[in-house]
């Protein structure tokens, strides 16, 4: 039977946080395709494994929590940045496609050595700041929320607005999306595409360990869940066609509330009382939602270009 409202509500708030989270992500793959055209297949991964180095850091070491959590960050800054300094350069005339093989390569890597050193037994990454709940009453019923699910909706917000108005209002910013626009000219022009390519990395790279420290708390600490919920990221940025940072943020609040309201619908009764779950489609819906969406507006392109052609 289908759940009600009341029983819906968990789900909206955790929908809304990973949402933020999936938004961020796809803002760090929007402005590093701008930037590069590189697709980054191994945004996931990356920070799944600055996720996983966090935790030996906190359960196996004297070292501070806080420092741990910063070690994650900087992780995926300098993993990233490494790998662009390395196989930016070789790889910047090659197809888009090529790009992405490339780092789907460095996924492996990054998955292999994470199966290796972290065999896939239970662990759990819980924040200091999952610790802290509020309870807001909605009028039909209340609602509790932890600091970091606050943080993962705030964040991809934040992060979306301050990234907008860096590539707006700064001169690296202008360069940033001068290279999207035409890299061969923006060359010419002077400007030093190198700098601002490794400049992009870096700023990628710090959000995909930013992002892979709050999912593992979200959805749990497990390497191959958290390297593929690129998925989700990925289809944020399709949705927006690697284009509007503004878009990719409603874009993945979307794709998280929808497959986190479909875990509650466990099963639906028909004529032959045959039962099947919705929420064991789940994780499809990212890509579901992004090629409806991207169909409707190729068609509303396509009706636009003959309305123009009459």
């Amino acid at each position: 039977m289908f759940p009600s409202i009341v029983e819906f509500k968990p789900y909206i708030v955790t929908g809304l946080a990973l949402g933020g989270v999936y938004a961020l992500s796809g803002v760090g793959i929007v402005v590093l395709y701008r930037a590069t055209g590189v697709l980054n297949l191994a945004f996931g991964a990356i920070g799944a494994m600055g996720a996983l180095i966090s935790w030996s850091l906190v359960n196996h070491t004297s070292f501070p929590d806080w420092a741990s959590y910063l070690v994650c960050v900087l992780f995926g800054g300098v993993v990233t940045f490494a790998y662009g300094l390395v196989f930016g350069p070789p790889l910047a005339r090659r197809d888009p496609l090529v790009k992405a093989v490339g780092t789907l390569g460095f996924a492996l890597i990054l998955l292999g050595l994470m199966s290796y050193f972290w065999p896939p037994i239970g662990r759990t990454m819980l924040l200091p700041t999952s610790e802290q709940a509020y309870s807001y009453h909605l009028g039909f019923a209340g609602i509790d929320v932890t600091l970091t699910q606050i943080i993962g909706l705030a964040f991809g917000v934040v992060v979306t607005l301050l990234v907008s108005g860096f590539l707006r209002f700064t001169l690296l910013g202008t360069a940033m999306r001068a290279l999207a626009d035409d890299r061969e000219i923006t060359s010419t022009l002077g400007v030093p595409v190198r700098r601002v390519e490794a400049v992009a990395w870096l700023g990628s790279g710090l959000i995909a360990g930013a992002a892979g420290l709050l999912l593992s708390d979200l959805v749990g600490l497990d390497a191959v869940n958290l390297t593929f919920l690129i998925i989700s990221s990925l289809a944020a940025a399709l949705i927006a066609r690697l284009r509007s940072l503004v878009v990719t943020l409603f874009a993945g609040l979307a794709v998280g509330l929808c497959t986190a309201l479909l875990t509650p619908i466990i099963a639906w009764p028909s004529e032959t009382n045959y039962q099947f779950s919705l929420s064991s489609y789940r994780g499809g819906a990212p890509f579901v939602i992004a090629i409806v969406t991207l169909l409707f507006l190729a068609r509303r392109r396509v009706v636009s270009v003959g309305r123009t052609d009459e």
